[in-house]
């Protein structure tokens, strides 16, 4: 009997979609995938660093394997472990770690470590990369996480992406395309297109985005293709009006805000206004009435007052977006940020923090009762809970009816009735 490997994801979809890379690599090299709680030969833990928590939330997953399964390989790869490789490597009982660029060596690394008996710390210089690995998540058969950009240029003053992640860069839009092609020979029906900075394609192809997403919408077979997160200044009316008369790219977008006044847009090194992003907002709602918009957002980052962040909430309340995704600031060692004046204390951080979640969590709430009575195509997933089944419309809202193994990987026409408790919206079926 071959051996088996089980695998650990922290942070972005990127990293969703690299690990399936990597998994890819241990089936072809004849290993057998498990889940992380069945006991492994070999544990991959994909980390994340994009705050002070991730990094603790990577170590603890790091020590936990190696204390349940003590005579397995433990291995770090991924963002934190790029980022802090020393730490990584003191934590007792862990047998490699890579860096962000290393990640795909993981098994030709393994069987050097065999040979020689050690902890072996592979990490390369992640500014000077520039090859690009592909890599798409699969496994439920219904939506895929498709890599089309790595890589960062901009250097915001709180981020360090950058350094552990490296230049923008890509493939060519015909080798993405290929890999789009792939997955829908998977039978996944929905590709969502992930990255850095996704909307920075073509750097390394003189080629972009929108020619991307073009090529993209003609593959055959594929239902849907969801954009992700894409940054406002590189979301032209070109492509929102492309997108607007697609059948097959969904009204979605995920625009990231971070700030809510255009002072702490310049201190973070953000590359647009609050005005741009109202403009990119009304321009999506003006094409798209249905769509969904959802906002990234920082909140306590250095300089934000009380009255900076009281504007914040006004202006994100002003606008028609549909849900937040909220970050507390946390210090980040290598960037402007952490030099900077008036630091906003833990504490007001927190209480910040709070208040914009119940104003995302408004939003949301808002935007689902916009569509109640409405009916909508739902994409249905394999997940089983409570003898109800799941699956999102093409407007991103979580649909749950009871369960029918037929409509698992279906798109079915659903009523939209009732907002649940836990934030989904109960649906039936509309025959």
């Amino acid at each position: 009997m071959g051996q088996k490997v089980a695998f650990t994801t922290l942070g972005c979809k990127l990293n969703f979609s690299e690990t399936s890379g990597i998994a890819h690599q241990f089936e072809e090299a004849g290993y057998t995938r498990v889940e992380i709680d069945e006991g492994a030969d070999v544990f991959v833990i994909n980390t994340c660093t994009v705050t002070e928590l991730a990094n603790k939330k990577s170590r603890q997953a790091i020590k936990k394997l190696i204390k349940g399964n003590p005579s397995a390989k433990i291995v770090a790869v991924g963002c934190y472990s790029q980022l802090k490789p020393d730490e990584v490597a003191a934590i007792e009982g862990i047998d490699l770690v890579l860096g962000s660029e290393n990640k795909f060596e993981v098994i030709n690394q393994l069987q050097q470590i065999e040979a020689e008996g050690k902890t072996r710390v592979i990490v390369s210089d992640a500014g000077k990369e520039k090859t690009f690995t592909p890599s798409y998540s699969y496994g439920d058969r219904t939506r895929s996480f498709l890599k089309v950009q790595d890589g960062c240029d901009y250097y915001c003053s709180y981020c360090t992406i950058p350094y552990a992640r490296g230049r923008s860069r890509n493939n060519s839009i015909v080798q993405t395309v290929a890999k789009a092609r792939e997955v829908v020979e998977k039978g996944i029906k929905e590709i969502i297109l992930t990255g850095v900075n996704i909307g920075d394609f073509g750097k390394a192809s003189d080629e972009n985005f929108f020619g991307l997403v073009k090529a993209l919408a003609e593959v055959e077979g594929l239902e849907r293709l969801r954009i992700s997160s894409i940054e406002p200044n590189l979301l032209t009316d070109e492509i929102l009006e492309f997108v607007a008369q697609s059948k097959v790219i969904v009204p979605h977008f995920h625009i990231p805000l971070q700030c809510g006044t255009d002072n702490l847009l310049r201190l973070m090194r953000r590359r647009y206004t609050t005005s741009l992003y109202k403009k990119r907002v009304e321009k999506i709602k003006s094409l798209m009435p249905d769509a969904c918009i959802a906002a990234d957002v920082i909140v306590g980052v250095p300089g934000e007052t009380a009255d900076e962040f009281e504007k914040a909430c006004s202006f994100i309340d002003s606008i028609d977006i549909s849900y937040l995704h909220v970050f507390t600031y946390s210090e980040r060692e290598n960037t402007m940020a952490v030099k900077m004046p008036n630091q906003v204390p833990l504490n007001e951080r927190k209480s910040r923090s709070k208040i914009m979640h119940a104003l995302g969590e408004k939003k949301q709430r808002i935007f689902q009762e916009q569509h109640l009575n409405s009916s909508r195509q739902v994409l249905f997933e394999l997940q089983e809970m409570g003898g109800q089944m799941f699956g999102f419309t093409d407007n991103y809202i979580k649909v749950e009816i009871p369960y029918n193994k037929e409509l698992v990987n279906t798109t079915a026409n659903v009523l939209l009735e009732t907002v649940t408790d836990d934030g989904n919206v109960l649906g039936k079926l509309n025959i």
